[in-house]
């Protein structure tokens, strides 16, 4: 249905401060489509942080939403001018170029004067009506006179009369007009102008009730929603006008940018808003063993400090004692591992007497509280750990990964200069340095770093591995497959070099191969580690069918045994809730993506999680509230069947 045409425009809404740096490429990515994208966005995100950097995008994915881009026409006005609708090609040409000539001051006049053409006086006694002063009292009998010729006619004049007092910013002798005339007939064009009046008197009550009648005459009044959805959001109702905003992008099939970004924007705030909520309540707890495997591993291994080794007679009453039972832990790469693992940690330093292991035993409790999210205590126990120690070059690479998180990237500058101080032959310090510089972008001087690393300690194989990725971005496809052929032949053994390898092979849309590499990946996984398997090649894998073969089904049973494995691995949920909803089965979708939410470790991670949870709830919505949109949707390459 289409919007109702000549009504008032809508008013510019009131000012209202956001951030628009995740909006930047609005225009060319929407929403819709990164909800498809997310499992690959995230898993980047997530791994980055975690010390290990993937590759892997969704290239080849069908869709929830088409691009705004490719959507054809439009059956509804825009928010700042009344237009007719139009069809074909010709038209929006013709309309284009008038609108380039016409000003907006001059297209309402050029309307009004169309207005008053059209609704021409039938009687005399409505074509007397000049002004306001010369109309009758429209009291209930007079009207109950009537005949609906004439009501009809006296609403136009009226509505007439009230599009000029609006105009000449006479709010409240506008509103007062156009209340007679909705008298005379009921129309949501006359509730819309009505609600512009208010708009313009900041009374958002008023915009709400009014806006919300017109919509009940025609639910897809592209104004009326609108203007109803500033008004909501004027009055911190966020989850209500993100619905509206919504159904204004469908029903214009998301050519309205500015539409487009007032939904982001709601997205952020009522994500935000939730993830708030979810914080405040969260236990603080450790993420999946994946993660927490992924983390550790970036660290180039060592022994056990001297005195906490296996063959070191230690009484777990103590708390020595309890540090070497934290160690034993951390090898078993498990959740109940690494959960007793932080335990012990925690028990020595209450059980203290750990003489040259205290700073080591904060460095670890820190981890430990950095991994469940618990950024406050991990960074005191860190920088409590280097005051016992300021030569503990891990503490402040640790320390420098927390406050790049936090995005506070000149502290985390800062804690590498002071390790580089202190043992500039680190490798780890060039690694971690490298990580840095690719998370934000700055791919050479991270291949630099990961090449000064392999040089201090050629054996550390992620090194290699994240020196062949970065080549990669930077687009030096020739050099990335020869340095990943090289750690092929040097680490045959490790798994992680074919799922990586395999990423790379995905990105290129040569899904056979990678494929192949993926399983290699997942054999040597079960053979060498039948217990705490890394998972991600098991994903991987499942979105290589997907994007291949759309074989859902197969791409599912992946991802399910990946979530035997490691239940809490958020990757897996993600990718989960993706492919769902390339089935259409946004139901099932929604409740995967709020387990990421639930999965994540930091407020920022939550957000991004919820982000798509409420994008997802809010389609679910709009199909309830106007399933007349159904067919919107399924014009744009969208939903199919909805279950």
């Amino acid at each position: 249905m289409s919007s109702p045409s000549n009504s008032l425009p809508v008013p510019p809404p009131q000012p209202i401060p956001f951030d628009t740096s995740r909006l930047a490429d609005a225009g060319t990515s929407s929403l819709w489509e990164r909800i498809s994208t997310w499992a690959s966005e995230h898993k980047a995100v997530v791994y980055t942080i975690a010390g290990v950097t993937v590759v892997c995008t969704a290239a080849g994915v069908v869709y929830y939403l088409s691009d705004s881009s490719s959507s054809k026409g439009s059956s509804s006005t825009t928010t700042t001018e009344p237009t007719t609708p139009t069809s074909g090609k010709a038209k929006a040409k013709k309309n284009k170029k008038k609108n380039k000539k016409v000003t907006a001051e001059e297209e309402v006049k050029s309307n009004r004067q169309e207005e008053v053409k059209q609704a021409a006086p039938k009687t005399a006694t409505v074509s007397s009506v000049e002004s306001e002063d010369e109309l009758p009292d429209f009291t209930e009998a007079f009207i109950g006179t009537l005949s609906e010729e004439e009501r009809k006619n006296y609403a136009a004049k009226l509505k007439a009369l009230g599009n000029k007092a609006y105009g000449g910013k006479d709010y409240i002798k506008a509103i007062d007009l156009y209340g007679k005339a909705l008298l005379c007939q009921r129309s949501a064009v006359f509730y819309s102008n009505r609600a512009a009046c208010w708009n313009a008197l900041a009374d958002w009550d008023k915009v709400i009730e009014d806006t919300s009648a017109a919509i009940s005459l025609e639910p897809t009044y592209v104004k009326a929603l609108n203007r109803r959805a500033n008004a909501y959001e004027q009055v911190d109702r966020n989850s209500e006008a993100l619905l509206d905003y919504t159904a204004s992008c469908i029903i214009d099939q998301f050519q309205n940018q500015g539409n487009t970004q007032a939904v982001e924007r709601l997205l952020k705030k009522v994500a935000e808003a939730k993830g708030k909520e979810i914080l405040a309540k969260k236990e603080k707890k450790l993420p999946s063993p994946t993660f927490v495997t992924n983390y550790l591993q970036s660290f180039r291994p060592k022994p056990p400090p001297a005195g906490l080794e296996d063959s070191a007679d230690l009484s777990e009453e103590s708390g020595l004692g309890q540090l070497q039972v934290g160690i034993k832990e951390l090898d078993k790469r498990t959740a109940e591992g690494y959960s007793s693992a932080a335990e012990a940690f925690d028990n020595a330093l209450q059980l203290g007497d750990l003489g040259e292991h205290e700073a080591f035993a904060y460095n670890m409790r820190g981890t430990f509280r950095y991994l469940r999210g618990d950024h406050d205590d991990a960074l005191s126990d860190i920088s409590q750990s280097l005051k016992l120690d300021e030569t503990y070059t891990q503490a402040y690479i640790k320390r420098a990964s927390m406050h790049l998180e936090m995005g506070e990237k000149e502290s985390a500058t800062s804690d590498f200069e002071e390790a580089m101080k202190h043992n500039s032959e680190d490798p780890d310090i060039f690694y971690h340095r490298a990580q840095l510089n690719f998370i934000i972008g700055d791919f050479k001087d991270a291949s630099a770093d990961y090449q000064r690393s392999i040089e201090l300690d050629p054996s550390f194989i992620f090194s290699h591995i994240q020196l062949g990725v970065t080549q990669y971005k930077l687009g030096s496809l020739a050099s990335s497959m020869a340095t990943f052929r090289r750690i092929i032949k040097n680490f045959d053994n490790v798994p992680d070099v074919y799922n990586y390898y395999g990423e790379l092979l995905l990105d290129q849309q040569k899904y056979e191969e990678a494929i192949r590499q993926f399983e290699t990946a997942i054999d040597m996984e079960k053979s060498q580690r039948p217990v705490g398997m890394n998972v991600l090649p098991l994903i991987n894998k499942a979105l290589a069918l997907f994007q291949w073969k759309q074989d859902f089904g197969g791409a599912e049973d992946l991802c399910k045994k990946a979530l035997i494995f490691d239940p809490e691995c958020d990757i897996a949920v993600a990718t989960m809730a993706q492919l769902l909803l390339q089935q259409g089965k946004v139901t099932e979708a929604l409740t995967y993506f709020e387990r990421a939410a639930e999965l994540s470790r930091t407020e920022g991670e939550i957000v991004n999680a919820l982000s798509y949870a409420e994008a997802t709830r809010t389609q679910l919505e709009v199909q309830e509230k106007y399933p007349q949109l159904t067919n919107h949707l399924r014009d744009m390459g969208g939903i199919g069947a909805m279950r």
